[in-house]
């Protein structure tokens, strides 16, 4: 194949006339002169979802223009609670002060979900298996060579060097980050103690640190005897050596987008579609570490015509945008919730 699919992915087809780039991301506008324009920013984790989602939404709505700046979970919130953004994009919804400093009030929009892959450059070692004692104990220092007695007891007859490990991890504010030290967090009290669940874990040593998935996974690539944690379909897309986790049910599982609908099969969605992150963090089936990402629109706008079109673009998201969720490897939200989802927001927009 001549292309690979993380350029696919990325790829725009300029039917238009206009092209304009966001963000590091090329959006197209037809020739008809957009009459409103909707501006977001925020998670990494969804972006190249919501690339297509935006541009599919502006070929059917040629009079609304969407952009996204992916500059992690972090920074989106920051521009949700400043009012700099007309939507927001995060991999951890909103706490409740920070819900507090949004004058203009907010509504969360679960888009989609998917597992975070923890990737290694061992060369020769395939298949690696990390179990919940090993892999928190990796990430919290307290396990600093491969060949390790806590490693090497779930690979027998592998040939794990002695060698140094390297942590490889996020230089922002990162929602993928919460997700896996919050995973990291619930099954582990040492790690939660000292390294926390956060978009900016306290990791310990000095860490390669890189932005955004693309990032971290070139600090794996050139680094031998790193390891790190990306988005699952951006791991896969790069050909990356992905390591299998152990589960709850004491499973060894590799990322799949079918171990990740294991792992959401049992998500309780609150009355506001947030979730309890304890609960979510370790799921009994599946693959263990997959999270949920979220729009977050505003309910009041008062530039006109722009909560119309916020309705639009989430009627949209949640209805046709949600076939395109298979395509990229990421899951779709369960019709019941969606549905909830676009009535809150008609009702709770104005």
């Amino acid at each position: 194949m001549a292309l690979s699919s993380t350029t696919l992915r990325r790829a725009v087809v300029a039917s238009a006339v206009t092209v304009g780039v966001v963000g590091g991301f090329v959006y197209t506008a037809t020739s008809q002169t957009a009459s409103v324009t909707l501006n977001g920013a925020g998670a990494t984790f969804p972006a190249p979802l919501y690339q297509r989602y935006f541009q599919q939404f502006s070929q059917r709505n040629p009079n609304i223009r969407v952009n996204y700046q992916a500059v992690g979970s972090g920074a989106g919130v920051r521009q949700m609670i400043a009012g700099t953004v007309d939507f927001a994009g995060s991999d951890v919804a909103m706490k409740d002060d920070e819900m507090g400093k949004v004058s203009r009030g907010v509504i969360f929009i679960p888009t989609a979900g998917g597992p975070v892959a923890v990737v290694y450059n061992l060369p020769g070692v395939n298949n690696l298996k990390l179990s919940r004692e090993a892999l928190p104990g990796i990430f919290s220092g307290q396990i600093t060579s491969w060949n390790d007695p806590k490693i090497a007891s779930a690979n027998p007859g592998v040939n794990l060097p002695n060698q140094p490990i390297r942590l490889a991890v996020r230089a922002d504010s990162s929602g993928t980050s919460f997700i896996f030290s919050n995973h990291l967090s619930a099954i582990n009290p040492y790690f939660r103690g000292r390294v926390t669940a956060s978009t900016t874990p306290n990791w310990s040593g000095n860490p390669l640190r890189g932005q955004g998935n693309p990032g971290v996974a070139q600090s794996v690539r050139q680094t031998r005897g790193a390891i790190g944690y990306v988005e699952f379909s951006f791991a896969k897309s790069a050909n990356m050596q992905m390591a299998q986790l152990q589960n709850r049910s004491n499973a060894y599982v590799a990322p799949s987008m079918e171990a990740a609908n294991q792992a959401l099969a049992g998500v309780d969605f609150n009355q506001d579609f947030r979730v309890n992150f304890t609960e979510f963090g370790n799921p009994n089936q599946g693959y263990p570490i997959v999270g949920l990402t979220w729009m977050m629109v505003y309910k009041q706008y008062p530039q006109p015509g722009k909560a119309d079109a916020v309705k639009r673009l989430v009627q949209w998201v949640m209805t046709d945008g949600q076939q395109i969720n298979d395509d990229l490897s990421y899951t779709r939200i369960p019709p019941p919730i969606a549905s909830r989802v676009v009535q809150a927001v008609n009702s709770g927009v104005r």
